[in-house]
């Protein structure tokens, strides 16, 4: 059976797409095996599981480049049904280097066709290049982190413009799984707002769950682990859980 594959994805950096698809994976892990594909050039969600970026022989731009295959590319995490394919400085050149190459949208989803596990993550870079029109072309769904603050459904048009345009050529398949609010902060009135809006906006494709703004989720990478690693019994490690579940569901 084909695996299930989400790309966690928005351009604007610091809205907290890492923190989503490093603890979104983790929580779903406790039930099925999931792979966490990282995209991103800053690799946070490889440091952000306890690896040296400087220590990796081949990741996802070995991956992209057709040096590695997918089983060499993947490393276990500390989490029995957790594997990651991690990122290595190597990916910032993956860019330029794509650009000439054939079918240059489609090397992330025949690299993928392989995996084993039936749930895929990808974690994308802040932007919308190359790197995440690979995530975009492979995926089946995507969920989209929006942080609660004053320019939050600013540069949404054009991901949902781009979003449009995937589906009307690379993968007419691809669908919303939802949007996620992070950093809420119940007591600040604008963080009210900016959710009213985006539920406007989005409807029901806005999950339930809100992510706090949580000490002990912004501590957790620096740790080289999960929030639930960290602290499973903080806000964050609880709206993680409770967010993992309605991923669940809707898939």
């Amino acid at each position: 059976m084909a695996s299930r594959i989400i790309s966690v994805v928005n351009q604007k950096g610091g809205v907290g797409k890492t923190t989503t698809a490093v603890n979104l994976a983790s929580s779903l892990a406790n039930k099925i095996d999931v792979l966490l594909v990282d995209l991103d050039p800053q690799g946070n969600a490889t440091s952000g599981l306890g690896f040296d970026k400087a220590n990796i022989a081949s990741g996802s731009y070995q991956l992209l480049a057709g040096q590695v295959n997918l089983t060499d590319a993947a490393l276990k995490t500390r989490q029995a049904r957790l594997t990651l394919v991690p990122a290595t400085s190597d990916l910032a050149g993956a860019e330029v280097e794509l650009v000439n190459q054939p079918a240059r949208e489609f090397k992330l989803k025949s690299a993928l066709a392989s995996a084993s596990q039936p749930l895929i993550i990808i974690d994308c870079p802040p932007s919308l290049g190359l790197l995440t029109l690979n995530a975009l072309a492979a995926s089946t769904s995507l969920i989209i982190p929006v942080q609660s603050e004053y320019y939050a459904l600013e540069g949404l048009g054009q991901l949902l413009n781009t979003v449009q345009q995937v589906r009307g050529g690379l993968n007419p398949n691809l669908e919303l799984l939802g949007v996620v609010l992070t950093m809420y902060d119940r007591r600040n009135s604008l963080a009210e707002q900016v959710k009213a809006e985006v539920e406007n906006y989005f409807g029901d494709k806005l999950f339930k769950t809100v992510v706090p703004r949580n000490v002990r989720l912004a501590e957790a990478p620096g740790f080289g682990a999960t929030v639930f690693e960290h602290d499973k019994f903080s806000k964050g490690a609880r709206a993680y859980k409770s967010l993992a579940k309605e991923v669940a569901s809707r898939l």
